[in-house]
């Protein structure tokens, strides 16, 4: 058994082009032009470098020597493999390229996953350990760049009576930390929590409910996404294990300037439709232990469901950030019975809170 193989001494970079024969003792390494003999390696000290999967030739060397033998001839490898067990690699050959693509695609989507995983789950249980002055101190960036060009309104009595309830609201709910609403001079009818307990409500929304009820079930929906970290969760998501680790080790600086700059801080702080479930039920349920009239978020889902009757979460389908409308309603509807949120001195207070 012979043929053209090369062969490195591990001495110098010349290549030698060589002969190969197998006998039941030894690989016989010699010179084609004058069968003259350049090494005898003993078969059980041979070892294969890899196998044919990852190189097209796998090179053989003597098991604690420096030479490499490199036998190009596939026919002969396979020879070689059969005859001699310790050169058994020397026969394994790449797979089909459609299976190792497939295998491969396989393993880039469990990857994927797997970091996904890690992210959605992972942060939202890591999120609510951060520090809450991270949080508090993240949230107020935020909140200052978001209202930088709009008017706050700044009626004593009314803010003491939305802020008054807000943390009523979280007491109830075991939040420990006070919560601080602001008001923005406007539209459009929406409110939003952001981290460390800081929730924005637009005055327009106040304007247009058609009664107290619906101001306190949407500051009750909103309390329920503070209580259960939602915004720093949503920022977590959106960011993943970067913006954990630097809130964590304390060089959030950076960061604040990339979430609070464009739209950034917006998309993070989009609830998902998990959330604004949790939220609308958390909300009833702290308005009803708290013996308050709990029907005001139907009421004010409702109120939009006649502005727009067509539902744009409904339309939308799996790629809505929220349930369809009709479902929230029928979610949380609750009777008209229980005390007033507000007093009629705050509730007129409240209305009046930008003039």
């Amino acid at each position: 058994m012979a043929a053209a193989s090369r062969f490195y001494d591990g001495i110098t970079a010349q290549v030698h082009e060589v002969g190969v024969r197998a006998t039941t003792g030894e690989l016989i390494i010699f010179r084609p032009a004058d069968s003259g003999i350049v090494a005898r390696w003993p078969i059980d000290e041979l070892v294969v470098l890899g196998d044919g999967n990852h190189e097209a030739a796998p090179p053989v060397m003597r098991r604690d020597g420096e030479a490499r033998l490199v036998i190009e001839d596939i026919e002969l490898r396979q020879r070689l493999a059969a005859l001699v067990p310790e050169l058994a690699a020397l026969d394994h050959r790449p797979a089909p390229l459609v299976p190792r693509l497939a295998t491969l695609g396989v393993t880039l989507m469990a990857l994927v996953g797997l970091f996904w995983l890690t992210v959605d789950y992972g942060t939202e249980y890591a999120a609510p350990w951060l520090p809450y002055s991270l949080q508090a101190k993240l949230g107020e960036t935020v909140f200052e760049e978001l209202v930088a060009d709009k008017d706050q309104c700044h009626g004593a009595q009314g803010l003491e009576a939305i802020n008054r309830l807000a943390n009523e609201l979280a007491q109830a709910a075991g939040y420990e930390h006070e919560v601080t609403v602001h008001i923005v001079e406007g539209g459009p009818v929406n409110a939003f929590t952001l981290p460390g307990g800081i929730l924005v409500f637009y005055s327009d929304l106040i304007d247009q409910a058609k009664d107290r009820s619906q101001v306190a079930g949407v500051l009750a929906h909103e309390i329920g996404h503070v209580v259960h970290h939602h915004p720093i969760k949503g920022i977590a998501r959106q960011y993943g294990i970067d913006l954990l680790m630097k809130l964590v080790s304390g060089g959030y600086s950076d960061l604040l300037n990339t979430l609070s700059s464009g739209g950034n801080i917006l998309l993070a702080l989009r609830n998902g439709r998990a959330f604004e479930r949790e939220a609308d039920a958390t909300g009833v349920g702290m308005l009803e232990k708290l013996g308050l009239r709990a029907d005001g978020i139907a009421g004010f889902f409702e109120q939009m469901m006649e502005k727009e009757p067509k539902d744009a979460a409904a339309a939308a389908g799996i790629w809505s950030s929220h349930p369809p409308t009709q479902e929230r309603i029928d979610a949380t509807k609750r009777p008209t019975t229980g005390k007033p949120a507000f007093s009629d001195a705050d509730w007129k207070a409240l209305r009046d809170v930008c003039k």
